[in-house]
């Protein structure tokens, strides 16, 4: 091969690897926000543990959106977990009578008061209508709200807590009513 093909050949090689590499970066996270992440999540777990009765480890904490409000569920991993299971259901029932108040003092102490969507839902909080009931393995709130910016901080906030959460909470199916 001559030279001049050879160096041709080089230069495509370069090329090719400079061009994967910032297509690469572009659909992964630096590295550093997802350090920042995991140390946001510990933070959170911590917190999280002062404030909450059950296990973190032994939960999940479920947030599903739709379309005139949102789910969130809170559920043993082990539903026969009788202990976690009245623990939850205790401290879900005492969250919805805070937040019937506008008092989100519980979720601002583990996320932090700058929680997107926050501050509208304690502003607003006598628009949202909380409904509280139990199911299998754990306890649910319901949340109904019809105004669309109010919908949208609740979305928000159900998108920071299972951020926050990480591998303790997810997401629900769709906007399913």
């Amino acid at each position: 091969m001559s030279t001049s093909r050879w160096a041709a050949v080089v230069a495509c090689l370069v090329l090719a690897m400079g061009l994967f590499l910032v297509l690469n970066n572009r659909e992964a996270p630096p590295q550093h926000q997802s350090q920042e992440l995991t140390e946001r999540q510990e933070v959170v777990a911590q917190r999280g543990s002062e404030v909450m009765p059950f296990d973190l480890e032994a939960t999940t904490h479920v947030f599903t959106k739709q379309s005139r409000g949102g789910v969130q569920s809170v559920l043993a991993d082990d539903p026969s977990a009788a202990v976690e299971v009245r623990l939850i259901r205790s401290h879900l029932e005492q969250e919805v009578a805070a937040f019937r108040s506008g008092d989100f003092g519980d979720p601002a102490s583990i996320h932090g008061d700058e929680m997107p969507g926050l501050s509208l839902l304690e502003s607003r909080h006598a628009e949202i209508d909380f409904v509280l009931r139990s199911v299998e393995g754990g306890a649910t709130i319901i949340y109904r709200v019809d105004d669309p910016e109010l919908l949208d901080a609740l979305h928000r906030w159900f998108d920071a807590q299972v951020s926050d959460h990480g591998e303790h909470a997810e997401h629900g199916g769709g906007h399913s009513d």
